[in-house]
């Protein structure tokens, strides 16, 4: 590679443009220059990669970000250049990208994936990739990287810490929702969760996270799984999915019906009032959905004691990809996890503005950005 190559990739112009995006526009497709990986950093030629609910509230302003940014954090690809002293892949390897990084030293990563890492955090909150470097340009204007990956673009340069490695067998499509959806759904189940095969499980909130818990759940042979929604759509899809049952948010707390454990996925405080109200004695109650930072949620302190609840908080499934991607890959690769049920729509990289719509509306699991 030279010192840039010329790549096309969605940037985000501005946040909080009013709906239809179809119509305001908020993404651009863009040529931009993609410098050459530094130490520790790969070129990976994307080819697939995933709408989620953290790009729209990055769009929405939701979660603020700095401007412009070439958007994307659930992607796979294969790597076209190593910098220097990368040990974990080489040219060639297939990969998952993940959207954050883990330094390896700090006090979250001390935590098996219950804390997040401070380091990547930090770099994700400045459009950095972990070393603090940047690697966009338009036109000489610097180009915000998303979540240490960008990956709504036909190459990204991102630190070896934001790949693993995934067989050349595994359709694109599914490798890409690996690195959020089902790490973030998924890892609520199985590093928060434990479930043994007699636990009752709930799911409130089923987008493309909520229905990776699903599938997980169902891949892990746990005996009965419910899924909680508003929509009657999603309701007959998670039963599509491995749920055992599936009703309203206003039938499942009119039902008496209480769960070992809840997971929230909904990014909403009344989906984690529901999450809660349905939570057993003794049992744990997970939330993974990010909310608006404003939100605010009523939980009955008293309860909590009495029936011994517990409330974990969990950011991208407690998380340890190198360890849990392999877990579900081996899973799907058995066909117990049916990663392609998460799979709405394939489509192209102009298609970005439409998408957004239809993830702002709830039409869609995931809508996946298919490269050439």
């Amino acid at each position: 590679m030279s010192n840039s190559l010329k790549i096309k990739g969605a940037v985000l112009e501005t946040s909080n443009a009013p709906l239809p995006y179809a119509k305001s526009q908020p993404l651009t497709i863009s040529e931009l220059d993609l410098s050459a990986p530094g130490e520790n950093e790969v070129l990976v030629k994307i080819t697939a990669a995933g709408l989620c609910h953290s790009d729209l509230s990055v769009v929405n302003k939701n979660r603020p970000r700095p401007l412009p940014m070439l958007l994307g954090h659930e992607s796979a690809g294969i790597v076209e250049e190593v910098g220097p002293n990368v040990s974990k892949v080489k040219k060639g390897d297939h990969v998952v990208m993940t959207f954050l990084p883990r330094c390896g030293e700090c006090d979250g990563c001390k935590t098996n994936g219950k804390i997040p890492c401070k380091v990547g955090s930090a770099s994700n909150a400045k459009g950095t990739l972990i070393r603090g470097t940047r690697h966009l340009t338009r036109e000489g204007e610097t180009i915000q990287h998303h979540l240490g990956v960008s990956g709504f673009a036909t190459h990204a340069v991102v630190s070896e810490l934001s790949v693993v490695p995934i067989g050349d067998d595994v359709p694109s499509d599914i490798a890409a929702i690996f690195g959020c959806a089902i790490l973030t759904g998924g890892g609520a189940i199985l590093n928060e969760v434990e479930p043994k095969p007699e636990d009752s499980i709930a799911v409130v909130g089923l987008g493309g996270v909520g229905m990776s818990a699903i599938i997980t759940a169902a891949a892990l042979g746990v005996n009965e799984i419910v899924g909680i929604d508003m929509q009657p759509d999603k309701l007959e899809k998670a039963l599509e999915l491995g749920a055992t049952s599936a009703m309203s948010p206003q039938e499942a707390e009119e039902s008496g019906k209480r769960f070992s454990a809840v997971v929230e996925a909904a990014g909403h405080p009344k989906a984690l009032e529901t999450a809660y109200k349905v939570t057993g004695p003794g049992g744990l109650t997970v939330t993974v959905g990010l909310p608006a930072p404003d939100s605010t949620a009523q939980i009955d302190p008293l309860v909590m004691t009495s029936e011994a609840r517990r409330l974990h908080g969990s950011y991208l499934g407690s998380s340890i990809p190198d360890k849990d991607i392999p877990k579900y890959e081996g899973l799907w690769r058995e066909g117990k996890l049916n990663a392609e049920g998460l799979i709405s729509s394939h489509i192209k990289l102009e298609d970005i503005n439409e998408a957004m719509d239809n993830l702002s509306e709830g039409m869609a699991l995931r809508q996946i950005i298919e490269f050439e």
